[in-house]
């Protein structure tokens, strides 16, 4: 099943043009992250004397949530040797690079994801509109041939699990954030 949605999404590539430089930007490995890192720099900055603190605190969790994820990934891939569709399958390329780590599950996916799920917590419309990117990281990566479905599944349940998990870690030690930001408003950094 996993192949198959490959082969079929891939046979697209090379036929819409414009479809296919849009891909190209949502595949790479900069126009999301950069997305997302500008969000948590405006959340950092942005807020009243109340609510800035607490947007702070989310930028923190959504740090440590990426962090995480990206743990649990690589431990993953360490152990999980998955081939990348296009090794495993005649795929159309020209959209990615040809990644030689394992696929399963995708790193991409769980950075997305951890990253949309810890604002998602704080900031409902930011969240959400940092969920779609994250999802459509995660398409076109299926598209390019990148991974399959199941890699970003995977991924995106590990980033949201690890959002989670941070969220729940930082309320019950919530005395590491603020005397994180204690440290930091001193250095003139928060």
């Amino acid at each position: 099943m996993d192949s198959a949605i490959v082969l079929f999404l891939n046979a697209g590539v090379g036929n819409v043009a414009p479809f296919d430089s849009l891909m190209k930007v949502l595949v790479s490995d900069y126009f999301v992250p950069v997305t997302g890192s500008l969000a948590l720099v405006s959340l950092w900055m942005t807020g009243t004397h109340e609510t800035r603190p607490l947007n702070q605190v989310t930028t923190i969790v959504a740090a440590a949530a990426i962090g995480c994820a990206n743990a649990i990934t690589t431990i993953i891939n360490n152990v999980v040797e998955r081939p990348r569709p296009f090794v495993d399958n005649d795929l159309a390329t020209g959209l990615f690079y040809s990644p030689t780590d394992p696929s399963f599950p995708s790193n991409t996916a769980s950075v997305g994801f951890a990253l949309a799920t810890a604002v998602f917590l704080r900031h409902r419309r930011l969240g959400g509109v940092l969920y779609a990117l994250a999802f459509c990281w995660g398409f076109a990566r299926v598209y390019a041939g990148v991974h399959y479905p199941t890699d970003v599944l995977a991924g995106a349940a590990i980033g949201v699990v690890a959002a989670l998990a941070m969220a729940a870690l930082f309320r019950v030690l919530a005395f590491v954030p603020r005397y994180a930001l204690r440290w930091l408003r001193l250095l003139y950094v928060a």
